[in-house]
């Protein structure tokens, strides 16, 4: 296979092209960077684009993303040590060859997000132009941001050139509820292929059928899956659990990375404190606790972090949160405080004016007070076994960003190379898809829900919801035990069987689909996790406390069943 490498916009041959007017679109499901970064370049190249979003088109991930985007651009970074950084924070798990190529191709990402319009922070006498700031596990500044709300930056500069672009339909409230495979149609040559997706008119509950050249899952992680995740409604696992149904691979589910600092706010359960905080200097202490031999003369407590990691603050974010959850149980607390009084008011609101904003919101000063914060699921490190192109098991289906497994994370993703990883593989899985051989289309088969009827029983799923969430988070947590997973895994296979049976007899809704979609997503990572005889990056087993001096990633493999 070719190296892939990141597109430029320059034309593709007439035989790439999709063609005239009835030609098949390509289907990206999910409307956030990646999604958009793989439409923005396929429109270009005169490829008709379909994009699916389940809620309205501002609520996917990326724009909750805060920190920023890594960059090799400074004089005093290099790929090396970029690539270096990430296989630190992977714990050994990080396949090189991956980081070295999206690293190279970092500063081209960069570039070419400032040609979309994004409105990255300004200095005058940084590279680009741009102010660079640090996050956790990187060794200089290499984090481009538009102050602390990058991620919404990015997203409204990509949808508002989406929303122009004549070659790109946007379809805001559509649910995707299955990749149409071989399976679906009668007359098959047997070849593996995926030929579409059916999808849900969530408004309307009708279910189209929708034939595609192509189908792009960038449907993001599974943060959902537990009680508290600094996650959006959408990070429900749809596309990992789609790809795993139609017969692919995925890999590390395992490793699920819990950011150390969400707002701890009873009106509040989602909003995250950018690490980009601790990068500029912010402390974290345990409140109304003095350490013995401490000479910290904070009100607010003692520091804890250096008795963990020399790093401090700045450790990888598996470092910090087990730090986080091993304090809180020593002490009964909480929470514990996030400190940046001492960065003062000023510098507080020109670099985090989005945290500032909303913290004062809700009664607290972050100028004058310390933050209270927890450990909430973050990032999905594993999901759906893909090449540096986006490919699939399954031909004709693709997948970018959180729902994949590239091996760029290894065990525990490095700050902010998850939006890095949307945008250089997004490129590299247009030319992907523009090199394939344009499929011919068989006649695929219409929605069936001709023996189904109405939910009257809406509680169960709501019930079943909860349950799954909670059971995730306490027994496969930051810190885990076998019992605790075999348990875990016992009560999941019941539930799938309830949520299986009230799809096959129920018309589909959103709430039902995601929690179909959880199910499968958390029987994977349990699976996972109990498959890992050893504590590495994301996962701590007390069973396994000890790191091997060699591993793998964690592969599970599956047969395609009918429906």
């Amino acid at each position: 296979m070719s190296e892939p490498s990141l597109s430029t916009g320059a034309p593709v041959s007439s035989s790439s092209r999709s063609g005239g007017d009835d030609a098949l679109p390509v289907v990206i499901i999910g409307a956030g960077l990646g999604g958009l970064t793989v439409a923005l370049n396929l429109a270009e190249q005169g490829q008709k684009v379909v994009v699916l979003a389940k809620r309205d088109l501002g609520e996917a991930a990326t724009a909750w993303a805060q920190g920023g985007i890594v960059g090799v651009l400074g004089s005093d970074d290099s790929v090396e040590s970029h690539v270096r950084d990430t296989q630190e924070a992977g714990a050994g798990l990080v396949d090189e060859h991956t980081a070295r190529y999206i690293a190279q191709n970092s500063a081209q990402a960069i570039e070419w997000l400032v040609a979309q319009g994004v409105p990255f922070s300004p200095d005058p006498s940084g590279p680009l132009g741009l102010h660079l700031t640090r996050e956790g596990g990187h060794a200089v500044r290499r984090i481009a941001h538009a102050a602390d709300a990058t991620g919404k930056a990015i997203h409204e500069a990509l949808l508002a050139r989406a929303r122009a672009h004549p070659n790109v339909e946007l379809r805001a409230r559509w649910m995707a509820v299955d990749l149409i495979t071989n399976r679906h149609v009668k007359k098959s040559d047997g070849r593996p292929q995926c030929h579409g997706v059916y999808a849900l008119d969530i408004d309307s509950g009708r279910v189209e059928t929708l034939p595609a050249r192509a189908v792009v899952l960038a449907t993001g992680g599974v943060g959902k899956v537990y009680r508290y995740t600094s996650n959006p409604e959408t990070s429900t696992g749809d596309g990992i659990a789609m790809a795993w149904r139609a017969g692919c691979r995925v890999a590390n589910m395992e490793f699920i990375q819990f950011h150390p600092t969400c707002l701890y706010h009873p009106q509040e359960r989602s909003f995250l404190i950018t690490e980009a905080l601790r990068g500029e200097g912010g402390l974290l202490r345990l409140p109304g606790v003095k350490l013995e031999g401490d000479s910290d003369d904070s009100p607010w407590g003692s520091r804890f972090m250096p008795e963990h990691d020399a790093r401090g603050e700045l450790a990888p974010r598996d470092i910090v949160a087990r730090a986080i959850d091993f304090e809180m149980k020593k002490h009964g607390l909480d929470h514990v405080w996030l400190d940046a009084t001492h960065l003062g008011e000023a510098f507080l609101k020109e670099h985090f004016p989005t945290i500032h904003a909303r913290c004062l919101e809700l009664g607290i000063d972050i100028a004058r007070q310390p933050i209270p914060v927890v450990p909430a699921a973050h990032y999905t490190c594993g999901g759906v076994v893909t090449d540096l192109s986006g490919r699939s098991d399954l031909p004709g289906l693709y997948a970018v960003g959180e729902a994949t497994y590239t091996g760029l994370h290894g065990a525990n993703r490095l700050a902010s190379n998850s939006l890095l990883e949307c945008v250089v593989l997004g490129h590299s899985c247009v030319d992907a898809i523009l090199q394939a051989p344009v499929p011919q289309p068989p006649k695929l088969p219409a929605w069936d829900e001709s023996l189904v009827e109405n939910a009257d029983e809406q509680v169960v799923i709501a019930h079943n919801w909860d349950e799954l969430r909670l059971l995730m988070w306490n027994y496969v947590g930051i810190v885990r035990t076998t019992r605790r997973l075999e348990r875990a895994l016992h009560r999941i296979k019941l539930l799938k069987d309830e949520i299986d049976d009230y799809y096959a007899n129920f018309r589909v809704n959103r709430d039902l689909l995601e929690l179909r979609n959880l199910v499968v997503c958390a029987e994977l990572i349990v699976r996972s996790a109990l498959m890992r005889h050893e504590s590495r990056g994301l996962h701590y087993s007390r069973d396994f406390p000890h790191t091997l001096p060699v591993s793998f990633p964690t592969v599970l493999t599956r047969k395609a069943k009918s429906r």
